[in-house]
């Protein structure tokens, strides 16, 4: 409880930051929903050539609200980027960078979730993800001396096959919870040296409590984005 009061409601923050601070709020927002809704279409995606396309439109067609659960994880994969990037923007704009760890770990996270997204676009087994899968897992091939076979140890075999869908549902299962790790350490760091602020300027003077003028900002920015993801 200590933990929690410390992080999410007496945190010392920049009085002065913006809107443009809601961000970092709403990508855990989003790693919460993508996981949750992951959870449930795995319940009744089946990772198999002949099988995965079907179950995508059996989730669809025939589970009850499968169809809102699957727009849910696929749009709010597009909003997860729409966020990451204005996130990114603003570290950029406004120096966050200076905070070496806490950027050295957002960068893992932008890799981890580039990652993620891309096996996850492989899943439903359509046209688009079967030659998306092969295009990209061929960039490999360029890498000298080892990149042929690094391509085909990824694929499982000597072409996208069966044993590519079910490592990469494997893989799009497990990243996830390595990212929301290294979203914790990130947060760790954060916490450690605090936010930055739209001056640039050292802000420890003027700090207000987390809660509750920036928690209902946050929490205002959270509700706007569910009522554009449904």
């Amino acid at each position: 409880l200590k933990l929690i009061n410390n992080s999410f409601i007496d945190l010392p923050s920049p009085s002065n930051i913006s809107a443009w601070w809601n961000f970092g709020s709403l990508l855990g927002l989003c790693l919460i929903m993508q996981v949750l809704t992951g959870l449930f279409l795995a319940m009744h995606y089946t990772a198999d050539i002949t099988m995965a396309f079907s179950s995508i439109s059996h989730i669809c067609r025939d589970v009850q609200y499968g169809w809102l659960i699957r727009n849910l994880h696929a749009n709010g994969a597009s909003m997860f980027f729409i966020c990451i990037y204005l996130h990114i923007g603003r570290g950029l704009y406004y120096g966050s960078y200076l905070f070496m760890e806490t950027w050295n770990i957002g960068v893992i996270l932008l890799l981890l979730v580039m990652a993620t997204a891309f096996v996850g676009y492989v899943l439903p087994w359509g046209q688009m993800s079967f030659w998306g899968a092969t295009v990209i897992t061929n960039l490999l091939s360029a890498i000298p001396y080892i990149g042929t076979t690094l391509v085909q140890w990824i694929w499982g075999g000597f072409s996208v096959d069966n044993a590519t869908l079910t490592r990469f549902f494997t893989f799009h299962f497990l990243l996830p919870f390595l990212i929301m790790g290294a979203s914790i350490l990130h947060l760790l760091f954060l916490h450690e040296t605090g936010s930055n602020n739209p001056t640039g300027l050292n802000s420890n003077p003027d700090k207000i409590p987390f809660h509750p003028y920036f928690s209902y900002k946050d929490l205002l920015g959270a509700l706007i984005l569910i009522l554009i993801l449904l």
